[in-house]
């Protein structure tokens, strides 16, 4: 078995703590990781809490009485969103459908895209569905939609189930530099994740393919 890195825990040939440089930022990310999230190799949650680690919390169940229970602070829903399409209050028009990035509240209004937090559930499909399902608290919280405009990092380096899909990391860079925090903030992260792939790339380990 290959040797791993104490911080991160990726394989040591993939490993890119010598290039994480920990930012502020003013949104806090509640990354709800579902427990049997198979990638520890190619997942990204673990890089973001390390980029961002005073806002990042990565929390590893199934499900969590509310917000602040899975947050592990007493704080309310007001001012949260999830990231998270599923079943909407209403029906989107067509350019709300298309939009790269659309903020709703919880009647699924417009809102404005300045959010104090979010959630983003991490696993396969399958695992961020059961998620959503197993936590109705999320149902209380706003709503942000998506599209990215660019594919995946991953490239062939894992197989995603369909092309806009992106990795965890991906999809809070983007969320980010829609909520204020600045472009830098993205591309700092991305280019951490472009790193750890062509490491990935370079090194070949066991386990490069899988889906999350």
């Amino acid at each position: 078995m290959s040797p791993r890195c104490e911080r991160c825990d990726k394989p040591t040939g993939i490993c890119v703590c010598d290039r994480v440089r920990p930012r502020e930022v003013q949104t806090r990310v509640l990354v709800l990781q579902h427990p049997e999230e198979p990638d520890s190799v190619l997942g990204t949650a673990r890089l973001l809490e390390l980029a961002l680690p005073s806002q990042v919390r990565v929390v590893v169940g199934q499900s969590w009485g509310s917000l602040a229970d899975a947050w592990g602070e007493p704080l309310g829903n007001e001012g949260w969103a999830v990231l998270w399409r599923g079943q909407l209050p209403r029906e989107l028009s067509p350019e709300e459908d298309a939009a790269a990035f659309l903020s709703l509240d919880r009647a699924g209004r417009r809102s404005p895209t300045v959010w104090q937090g979010v959630v983003v559930l991490d696993g396969t499909w399958a695992q961020a569905r059961s998620l959503w399902w197993r936590n109705p608290w999320l149902l209380r919280l706003g709503r942000i939609l998506l599209r990215p405009k660019e594919p995946s990092i991953y490239g062939k380096v894992r197989r995603e189930p369909r092309p806009e899909a992106v990795s965890t990391l991906e999809a809070v860079a983007e969320v980010l530099a829609w909520n204020g925090e600045g472009d830098e903030v993205r591309a700092e992260l991305r280019a951490l994740m472009r790193t750890m792939v062509q490491r990935a790339r370079d090194t070949a380990p066991p386990g490069l393919g899988k889906r999350r």
